[in-house]
């Protein structure tokens, strides 16, 4: 908790912190790793190359100074931050080594600007960040746990089913070793997990692809060429193999109500609109689903969606949109999602939920707010790290 005394300075010097946040970032994590080796398995080696970590890490302390002072909103903005934590099964230890990492960051960059008051009082402001983050933790870790199929830390669960969907789109159902029951899920999250490959420890997160039953989970990945994890599992892993998972968490729920819901995803994205599809039809809510590929060879779902179909007829509308159809395929559009495309669709007073590449979401998103589909009517989620869409470059 901040003094009196420390508040003003924090206002003073916040401008010049805002204004080097990204080079703080930057050094940081170097900086970190090489002190503290142990925690680099926790973080995307891809996600810190391409700078996406480094900028939600900036965006994270600057947000935070900005709304202390706003309840409703800083709750959002730390409820994200606490899934993704959740997710890797961050614990209050790794607090002191982030605060340690973030001050030399901050010294270095800025210099003899830091004065002892200045350092002392950034400090207490990283460690009430830190406290309230530990206890929404905790608070989730607990509930977890007490439910029923809950646990505490990881479990170990088996792949029981390993089903291709498309061309590049590969399924795989996981079963607790124990034997025990599952917790369920909230339709929309994503589940951690933690395996070895080539005897390094690698920490991931993936979109729960099916609606919660009690008995597994199913999560569907991508192959990417340049993907360590995404690789393993297509190429080596198989039925028997075993992993460790985390709680499940995020914030891409649906909206409670009866409102229409449209679904807009591309490529693997639309990996969490399956069981948000579900749970908005079993409500009896009409739902637009539709679905950006660049082929019918790389789309998955669709004899998933064919029977989703089947079973609500008259709530159901599936749309696809492929940007380089094959001679076989027959989209419903060829080309791009854009504002005069969703025109067609987008329902009167609708939730919105978008997932996919970070471009196309920026795009989508903009575009429905052409559309004049309200911000709190629209909904994102993001695979790697959490970025405002209006900077995502």
């Amino acid at each position: 908790m901040l003094t009196s005394a420390q508040e003003p300075v924090i206002a003073a010097t916040t401008p010049v912190v805002a204004e080097h946040i990204e080079a703080i970032a930057k050094r940081f994590y170097p900086l970190m790793f090489a002190r503290y080796p142990e925690v680099k398995t926790l973080f995307n080696a891809a996600h810190q190359q391409s700078g996406g970590q480094p900028r939600a890490l900036a965006g994270a302390v600057v947000a935070y100074v900005q709304l202390r002072h706003d309840p409703a909103r800083l709750d959002e903005v730390l409820g994200i931050i606490v899934d993704k934590h959740v997710s890797l099964g961050i614990r209050p230890e790794h607090y002191p080594i982030v605060g340690e990492c973030l001050m030399a960051a901050i010294g270095e960059v800025l210099g003899e600007a830091v004065t002892a008051e200045v350092a002392d009082a950034w400090s207490a402001l990283y460690d009430e960040l830190a406290g309230l983050l530990i206890e929404k933790e905790a608070r989730r870790y607990r509930e977890f746990a007490a439910q029923p199929g809950g646990w505490d830390g990881t479990r170990e669960f088996r792949i029981v089913a390993k089903r291709p969907e498309s061309a590049v789109i590969t399924s795989f159902e996981l079963a607790p070793v124990d034997g025990g029951a599952v917790a369920a899920h909230r339709p929309g999250q994503y589940i951690g997990l933690k395996l070895a490959i080539d005897g390094e420890t690698v920490h991931r997160h993936y979109s729960l692809s099916v609606a919660p039953n009690g008995r597994t989970y199913r999560i569907s990945i991508k192959r990417e060429e340049g993907g360590q994890v995404s690789r393993h599992f297509h190429d080596r892993l198989a039925v028997g193999d075993t992993l460790e998972l985390l709680p499940p968490a995020g914030h891409l729920t649906l909206a409670e109500g009866d409102a229409p819901v449209m679904l807009i995803s591309g490529g693997v994205g639309q990996t969490p609109m399956l069981p948000l599809a579900r749970q908005a039809l079993a409500e009896g809510r009409r739902v637009v689903y539709l679905h950006a590929a660049r082929d019918g060879a790389v789309r998955a779902f669709a004899d998933e969606l064919a029977d989703l179909h089947k079973a609500y007829p008259a709530l159901l509308r599936v749309i696809s949109v492929y940007s380089q159809p094959r001679a076989e395929d027959v989209p419903d559009h060829v080309g791009r999602v854009d504002a005069d495309l969703l025109s067609k669709y987008v329902p009167h007073a609708a939730h919105c939920y978008t997932v996919g590449p970070a471009d196309f979401m920026r795009c989508v998103d903009a575009a429905l707010g052409a559309l004049g589909v309200e911000a709190a009517r629209r909904h994102h989620e993001f695979f790697g790290p959490a970025e405002p869409l209006a900077d995502v470059a």
